[in-house]
């Protein structure tokens, strides 16, 4: 990565009018960065620029829908123009999404990869040219759900798979032309991304059929843990991005805490999918 002070260099952030992304905003302001903050809604930034003020720390917001390449395109010409640069991005937005195949429309399915997937595409498309001007850094936050598959997640790992297995593959091509690729694996977060999901669970439970006392096991073990002592903060886990940021050399894949890094490594050493079973399928135990 460039040898510039934090200060001449530029990062844009997805996703940052609450939970990881704004503390990451936050992480980065602090440690000298121009931050450019983005969220497909900018009215949302309020929490974000009064922690800012409070901070002392300015941070830029900017408009940018991950799922509109138009969007996309305009924000990043916006930065280029006024900074001339940019030399990191952080793909951060995401949604979470809960239900299994049967129960759910396929328009759902699809909505869940545009954001989590499609979107990152997008962002990832649109800066690389500029990244490699600069031999900058792309950095994207995945999950342990992009590792280990979970029950009524399918739709949410299966876009956190691809988000690794794109990484991966672009990884070694992006370093020919000296941009760092890495991706970034929280656990259980205490942020708003579950209340965000829209979960009603009443509702959610009387629809299931005969998934319901399974659905039923898996929410109450799940929603625990987001309020156990494994859950790192927002804040806990900004800093672990940033730490990835300015590593050298920056590390491909990292995992933000003792808990992730196992939960991780159970499916990262198991050829045949065995343990990863023993792991998940209790879960589901009514």
């Amino acid at each position: 990565m460039s040898t510039q002070p934090a200060s001449a260099r530029t990062v844009l952030i997805t996703g940052t009018s609450s939970g990881i992304g704004l503390s990451t905003a936050l992480s980065c302001a602090r440690a000298g960065w121009n931050t450019v903050a983005t969220m497909r809604d900018p009215a949302r930034a309020t929490a974000l620029l009064a922690a800012a003020v409070e901070a002392g720390t300015p941070v830029e917001v900017r408009a940018l829908d991950v799922t509109d390449p138009t969007s996309v395109a305009s924000c990043v010409s916006a930065v280029l123009a006024d900074h001339g640069r940019l030399d990191a991005v952080v793909n951060n937005a995401g949604a979470a999404f809960v239900g299994t195949v049967e129960n759910v429309d396929l328009a759902q399915i699809r909505a869940c990869m545009e954001v989590n997937y499609f979107g990152v595409i997008n962002v990832t498309q649109a800066v690389m040219a500029h990244l490699r001007a600069s031999s900058g850094r792309l950095v994207t936050i995945s999950s342990v759900g992009g590792v280990v598959g979970q029950p009524f997640n399918e739709a949410y790992c299966a876009a956190k798979f691809a988000v690794e297995g794109f990484m991966q593959a672009l990884d070694p091509v992006a370093r020919t032309v000296g941009v760092g690729v890495a991706i970034v694996e929280p656990g259980a977060v205490t942020s708003a991304f579950v209340a965000n999901a829209g979960l009603d669970v009443p509702a959610m439970l009387a629809a299931a059929g005969p998934y319901a006392p399974a659905l039923r096991a898996y929410l109450q073990r799940t929603l625990a843990q987001f309020d156990s002592a494994i859950a790192q903060s927002p804040e806990q886990v900004a800093r672990v991005i940033l730490d990835v940021l300015t590593a050298d050399p920056m590390p491909f894949r990292t995992q933000t805490s003792q808990w992730a890094n196992q939960f991780a490594g159970t499916s990262l050493t198991d050829v045949d999918g065995a343990a990863v079973q023993r792991l998940t399928r209790p879960w589901v135990d009514a």
